[in-house]
């Protein structure tokens, strides 16, 4: 098949998890990123109780990171659901779904 030479086709970026026992994949579509289907699950389960205390804060660079209860910017991250950042009950989770722990 040919394509127009203006016109390119969207990146595809599989992720896999491993644990002992268990696989979880993801994909997600386009180059921008986009929901994935480990998202969609986290988001059903996820919330802003009080077990629910790990924050997911997207970068100006749109890296996904987050923060755990400890982390040198735990307290000054903030949360913004408007941009796509959210809270996570488990580091597994924020994992699950594509997320990075921060590096300090």
């Amino acid at each position: 098949m040919r394509y127009h030479s203006s016109y390119q086709r969207p990146q595809r970026r599989s992720v896999l998890f491993t644990a002992p026992g268990l696989v979880i994949g993801a994909l997600t579509v386009g180059a921008a990123g986009g929901m994935t289907a480990s998202d969609l699950i986290a988001s059903l389960s996820g919330g802003t109780s009080g077990t629910c205390r790990i924050k997911g804060n997207i970068s100006i660079t749109g890296e996904r990171i987050f923060h755990a209860p400890g982390q040198r910017y735990y307290s000054q991250t903030k949360i913004s659901s408007n941009y796509g950042e959210r809270w996570f009950c488990s580091e597994f989770e924020a994992w699950a779904a594509g997320w990075r722990k921060s590096k300090v």
